[in-house]
């Protein structure tokens, strides 16, 4: 069987499984080393684009009061059978990040493993960034990352990557689409019995540069805004692959 599709429709059903090795961990450690540099103590924190709710359940197993949101259904379905398994409660809500909204002020809201490059037009990022300042309480801290544009030109470009296991395998071919974004051309076979299923998927990621994505946030109203590059929390260099952001409301 072969299936089409421009979402996660049927990447979520085997996303973890392609995302096992993945640093969630180190997601989480920059998160509360940032509030903690912040002095914020969070209660309440917004995962903006949660996917399958690994980093929702980490930190909701670490003591906070965690919302999950994503445009997805199915990675949010997702989501909540690992929270019931694991005995978890998780608010979740099927939002789009550039329109969400929070019933009540947050604390601090998190968008991690590089969702915002998801949104492929600046005044998509503009808006999310306003969405996201307004969902804040005053204090409260805003913490993401991105695939720099380094890593969008030069280690994605047009190359192709792939996977061979037992169960899953897949053939993984980028395409530049102009100077700043990737088309992602993804097909998977997922063991089923005796057989295989295939399903293909494509997705579309942009970079930005790093001085657009500091003056949006200015824009927006955020403060003591900081950059750092890669999971050492570098300064940002010319080969830097993924820059992480904290700024306060």
């Amino acid at each position: 069987m072969s299936y089409k599709s421009t979402s996660y429709t049927h990447l979520a059903q085997v996303y973890d499984r392609l995302m096992a090795d993945a640093p969630y961990d180190q997601w989480i450690h920059f998160a509360q080393t940032e509030w903690e540099r912040c002095g914020l103590q969070p209660q309440k924190v917004i995962d903006l684009a949660c996917g399958t709710g690994t980093i929702c359940i980490l930190l909701t197993q670490a003591g906070y009061e965690v919302t999950g949101m994503d445009l997805s259904d199915e990675m949010l379905c997702v989501t909540q059978d690992k929270a019931q398994e694991k005995g978890l409660k998780l608010e979740l809500y099927q939002q789009d990040m550039r329109e969400f909204t929070s019933p009540v002020p947050v604390d601090s809201i998190v968008c991690f493993c590089d969702s915002l490059n998801y949104i492929t037009s600046s005044a998509g990022i503009r808006q999310t960034f306003d969405q996201v300042y307004r969902a804040l309480r005053p204090g409260g801290v805003f913490l993401f990352d991105v695939h720099s544009l380094y890593k969008i030109r030069e280690v994605f470009g047009d190359h192709t990557f792939t996977l061979t296991e037992d169960e899953i395998s897949y053939i993984w071919e980028c395409e530049c689409d102009g100077e700043d974004s990737v088309i992602h051309d993804l097909t998977i076979f997922v063991q089923e019995g005796h057989f295989y299923r295939r399903f293909d998927e494509l997705h579309v990621q942009r970079g930005y540069a790093l001085e657009d994505l500091s003056k949006w946030l200015k824009q927006s109203g955020f403060q003591d805004i900081h950059c750092y590059a890669d999971f050492e929390l570098l300064p940002p260099g010319k080969t830097s692959e993924r820059w992480f952001f904290s700024c306060t409301k």
